[in-house]
């Protein structure tokens, strides 16, 4: 089932869904732009977790924003702190002790580029010439990010099943993940929970059921949660394609319309955006 069909069945139930992080009309949302638009991201605040949070939770703090949302569909720069994302000019991978083999997902098996990416246009005009593809880096959010303080709660949006889970420990993966299965009207899709917390996934299994409203999961912080200031990606899948505790949540821009058509907009379960706003 491709991403329309999703997209109307969401919509036909949308009344139905339980809220996925604790969140009440009247709290405040900070729209945060992780574009080339946001002249702010520079490469010392990138490479640099702590520093990464310290400016999440100023950014929160001056809007008295409970959360910070967005992302989906977004062509963002930051994904150039990892070379899990592809060619970066500055960042290596890293792995540490005990963690998993990166996955197929990660760097796609490009070779690495000194290829700057200063300018979004350089990206894109190599995407939709045809040339460069090897060295075309993951830019392209599927999910939408919510971001907020360690150890928010994470709730089912409805019944589902445990598909997978998976410590997708490398630096700027998504550490602690969690894939539901769901099942409406007999279709069949998926959610996928990213950057929680080790705790998470400690007493879970394949096929345990899930009730709607249930608390599941939680945010974690950076040595769990891939290396990111605390906060939840959120992301609906139609097809998993036999992937199994990871599924990519950003792309290659030429890859756009495969991906978001088997990834619709997040917030037709969430339906939060409607409630965010700029600083």
């Amino acid at each position: 089932m491709r991403a329309k069909n999703l997209e109307k069945l969401l919509l036909a139930h949308a009344d139905e869904f339980h809220a996925v992080v604790p969140f009440e009309k009247g709290d405040k949302l900070l729209l945060l732009d992780f574009s080339k638009n946001n002249t702010e991201l520079n490469a010392e605040l990138l490479e640099n977790t702590n520093l990464f949070i310290q400016y999440i939770n100023a950014k929160l703090e001056a809007a008295a924003a409970k959360y910070g949302i967005g992302g989906y569909g977004e062509h963002r720069t930051i994904y150039s702190r990892s070379e899990i994302f592809g060619p970066s000019p500055t960042t290596s991978l890293k792995v540490e002790n005990g963690a998993k083999a990166p996955s197929r997902w990660e760097g796609d098996n490009h070779p690495k580029s000194s290829m700057e990416e200063t300018e979004l246009s350089t990206n894109l005009n190599s995407s939709i010439s045809g040339g460069g593809q090897g060295d075309e880096p993951r830019r392209l959010h599927l999910g939408i990010d919510i971001w907020g303080k360690p150890h928010t709660k994470v709730m089912a949006p409805m019944d589902g099943l445990v598909h997978s889970f998976a410590f997708n420990n490398a630096f700027g993966d998504y550490g602690a993940t969690i894939i539901f299965t769901h099942n409406l009207e007999g279709q069949t899709f998926y959610t996928l929970y990213g950057h929680l917390s080790l705790n998470s996934i400690k007493n879970i299994q394949e096929g345990e059921h899930i009730k709607k409203g249930d608390v599941f999961a939680e945010f974690g912080i950076p040595f769990e949660n891939g290396q990111w200031p605390p906060h939840l990606h959120f992301q609906i899948i139609s097809d998993m394609d036999r992937s199994k505790g990871d599924y990519p949540g950003v792309c290659k821009y030429s890859e756009r319309e495969s991906y978001l058509s088997n990834c619709p907009d997040p917030d037709l379960i969430l339906q939060m955006m409607q409630f965010a706003s700029k600083q």
